[in-house]
This record gives structure tokens, C-alpha cells and sequence, in this order.
């Protein structure tokens, strides 16, 4: 590849390049549903802005470029709510997703205390699904996004993000 693959915590004049990745990647998460209205294509500028404001938001740059994000938030109840974990298409395959998962599950537990981490995938993401089972999460239910897409909940207890793949 040439160049190595950096993660590290998001600015805030990393939104614009998130914003527009995000966009990027999840084209193909709404293909799967015939559902162009979901939340990461809708969502606005200023609302990432604002997510990378308060939110654990780290960044995969290939030199100055982002190609990977993830975002985290810590709820009441101690669970860490993970989201919107994208790559970029070319670099997909390459271990950057379970990367960036790694270091949102790290702050989260050091920095704000989350003692289980909870994410969702839609029920037909089959990527997504192999690559949280891979580095340690269990399916634990179903809901539905607000989009209407049935999703598969998965979580795993903090303290696990150390010592997976």
C-alpha cells in the first residue's frame, strides 16, 4: 500500500471528510435494503459536527486523506453505544474496521467508564455481522431502525476489547 494506515481521535476539521465518507460508504448498506433514507445518508453536516464535538470519534487517515471512522457515546446506564463504523470501499478487508472498533472500545472504557459495549447492524449485513462477531460481540436481540430496517442488536462486556482479534 505504501503509505501505513493511522487511527487516532477526531478533530473537528476532520466532520467534512467523515461526513462525505459516510456518505460514500454507506451506499452499499442501503443497496442491501432498497432504503436510501437511512440515518448515515441523512444525517446532516452540522450534526456530525456536532457528534465529533461530544461524542468518542476516531479516524483511519491514509496520509491526510480519512478513510475509516467510528463514533461512540457512553448512556446512562454505563453502555457504550458504538455507530456508524465505515471504511472506505478500496481499503475494506484490510483489518481497519476492527482497528477503529479496538480504539472506540478503549476510550470508551478508559476515558468515560463504559463497562458493556452495545452496537447494531442491519439483519442482512453479513460483512458487518462476521467482522463484530470476529473481534468478540454476541447478537443479543433485534429492533428496528428508525428507517424502518430490521436490525440485529450485538453487544460484549468492556474489559473483552483487549484481548480480541
Amino acid at each position: 500500500m505504501g503509505m501505513s494506515v493511522t487511527i487516532s481521535a477526531a478533530t473537528e476539521q476532520d466532520a467534512e471528510q467523515i461526513f462525505r465518507l459516510q456518505y460514500l460508504c454507506f451506499q452499499s448498506e442501503a443497496a442491501l435494503y432498497g432504503n436510501y433514507r437511512i440515518d448515515p445518508l441523512v444525517q446532516t453536516l452540522d450534526s456530525v459536527r456536532a457528534e465529533v464535538a461530544t461524542d468518542c470519534v476516531f479516524v483511519a487517515r491514509l496520509g491526510e486523506e480519512v478513510v475509516g471512522s467510528v463514533r461512540g457515546s457512553v448512556t446512562g446506564d454505563g453502555s457504550a453505544a458504538i455507530g456508524k463504523l465505515c471504511v472506505h470501499p478500496r481499503l475494506q478487508g484490510h483489518g481497519i474496521g476492527a482497528r477503529l472498533l479496538r480504539a472506540a472500545e478503549a476510550a470508551l472504557a478508559e476515558q468515560r467508564g463504559a463497562k458493556r459495549f452495545r452496537l447494531e447492524t442491519g439483519h442482512r449485513s453479513e460483512g458487518n455481522l462476521r467482522l463484530y462477531r470476529k473481534v468478540g460481540y454476541e447478537t443479543v436481540g433485534t429492533s428496528k431502525g428508525a428507517d424502518g430496517v430490521p436490525m440485529v442488536v450485538l453487544e460484549k462486556a468492556a474489559g473483552a476489547y483487549a484481548t480480541t482479534a
